[in-house]
């Protein structure tokens, strides 16, 4: 069993309404938009088992990734590259505080990873 789950996912569509509407009749997902214009709408996509995730309104194409929670994200950076595979977005932290990347592995495959910001 792995220590690092799959905790997020993003679709990002240049019809999100669409995307929107096919997702909640297909599983029953609902959504809850936020982000600036009401560009990113959030799932709790399948409950207590499942994961959340969102889709946000793109011009720059379709697409559907995958984030994996992890201790620290610039160390998870680095042995990525080791293994060959590439960061696209350096370590950034929101100002919520959660630590974020997004990588491509070597058979060009987009993926993110992330910290959650701290408890307290």
């Amino acid at each position: 069993m792995s220590s690092t789950p799959v905790t997020w996912f993003e679709i990002g569509s240049d019809r999100p309404d669409e995307a929107q509407r096919f997702y909640s009749e297909l599983f029953g997902w609902s959504f809850e938009q936020g982000g600036p214009g009401g560009s990113y709408r959030q799932t709790a996509a399948g409950g207590e088992p499942g994961i959340g995730g969102a889709i946000r309104g793109t011009d720059d194409g379709n697409y559907a990734t995958f984030y994996a929670q992890v201790g620290d994200v610039a160390e998870t950076c680095r042995r990525a590259e080791e293994a060959g595979g590439v960061v696209l977005t350096a370590p950034v932290t929101t100002p919520a505080g959660l630590v974020r990347a997004t990588l491509r592995d070597p058979s060009g495959n987009l993926f993110g990873v992330f910290t959650p910001p701290a408890e307290g």
